[in-house]
């Protein structure tokens, strides 16, 4: 039993089709030529008839080898176009194998690219997603679904690269402050002159570093929360957020603001801690004399800020989780700030575009999509 293949429907596809076309121009040229020859009778010859007979003649008595000549041609007329239907089956069922020979070899020939993203398809696992198809030949249909499953590897590639490092970073983050509660702690009980005093500022230390601990753990639930997508989206003006964080916040520099209304449609707490992240990074990474500027309006929210110089190659790294560009952008962050706000962004179906200012600092513009 044949296998259901793509091949071999293909192949019986082509084979049918050309024998409906072959039996339709059989029968187009058989009955018109058996129809044309079928209907004139046979005579060997005819009396002159006089154009105004007086009376009836009586029909002259034909010869007997007359009827049987015309009987003859008859029958070798019918053998004739016997002839000629057997023999145009016979060529039609020669061509309908030439034509199935065919038909499956030219379904192998487009096929084979297919066979190859199959074959490439299984191979491919999560270790070397580094792989690529490139299928070569035209940009047919083939073409394209090759370079779009090459499109396709490209983005798990780095969405698993990104994993891996997210891991590998935030296990790092995680084990700086248990290892800095395990210190604390082990030195506060090796300590054979212990009081009460150095007792109770090494229990401080411990639940500061708990408390970073727990600032990270919710940073990174949130930014795989903004990561996941949004399932209900309602809408709410971003400008009255702006309104709340910039009211509640306590700020070295001055935040200047202009906001008009903005409604947009998404989660509104993702939206807040979405400002709030922005908001927070222009704050601490600036300078003494510096200021904030937070503009909303028109489904576009903008955060400038003066600060360090920040070069322009390195502007994308502030983006990646657990990424810092040195000292000076360093303190009490988590390095999360701003992959959040990237997370929270995308869930919202909004772009950010993030500029260094010539003279220090950042501007960073989140373009929502207008509600629906």
């Amino acid at each position: 039993m044949f296998a259901k293949t793509v091949r071999l429907r293909l192949t019986l596809m082509y084979g049918g089709l050309f024998l409906l076309c072959g039996a339709g121009l059989l029968a187009g040229t058989y009955f018109p030529v058996r129809h044309q020859v079928t209907s004139s009778k046979v005579r060997m010859f005819e009396l002159p008839q006089p154009p105004t007979p007086p009376a009836p003649l009586p029909s002259p008595p034909r010869q007997p080898f007359l009827e049987a000549a015309e009987r003859a041609l008859v029958a070798d007329r019918e053998n004739v176009l016997h002839q000629l239907l057997v023999q145009s089956v016979i060529a039609l069922a020669i061509m309908m194998v030439l034509a199935l020979a065919l038909g499956s070899f030219v379904a192998g020939r487009i096929l084979r690219r297919l066979h190859t993203i199959t074959t490439t398809e299984r191979d491919i696992s999560a270790t070397n997603l580094h792989r690529r198809l490139a299928l070569p030949g035209p940009a047919d249909e083939l073409k394209q679904l090759g370079d779009t499953f090459d499109d396709l590897l490209s983005r798990l590639d780095a969405s698993f690269q990104a994993q891996r490092q997210f891991v590998a970073n935030a296990s790092h983050e995680l084990r700086t402050p248990l290892a800095r509660q395990r210190a604390i702690a082990q030195v506060a009980l090796d300590d054979p002159d212990a009081t009460v005093e150095s007792l109770r500022a090494a229990h401080e230390r411990v639940l500061a570093a708990g408390t970073q601990q727990e600032r990270l753990i919710e940073a990174m639930l949130t930014l795989t929360r903004g990561q996941a997508g949004l399932d209900v989206r309602h809408p709410f003006d971003l400008a009255e957020v702006v309104r709340e964080v910039v009211g509640s916040r306590s700020s070295p520099v001055p935040i200047r603001t202009s906001v008009a209304e903005c409604v947009v449609s998404g989660h509104r707490a993702l939206a807040e801690r979405l400002v709030v992240n922005l908001v927070d990074n222009a704050v601490r990474h600036n300078v003494d004399d510096g200021w904030v500027e937070v503009s909303c309006g028109a489904g576009v929210l903008t955060v400038s800020n003066t600060g360090p110089v920040v070069p322009a190659d390195a502007v994308e790294r502030l983006f990646q989780p657990f990424q810092r560009l040195g000292p000076a952008r360093t303190g009490e962050g988590l390095g999360l700030g701003l992959s959040i706000v990237r997370a929270i962004a995308t869930a919202h179906d909004a772009t950010v575009e993030a500029v260094p200012r010539q003279e220090g600092g950042l501007v960073v513009t989140v373009t929502f999509a207008p509600p629906p």
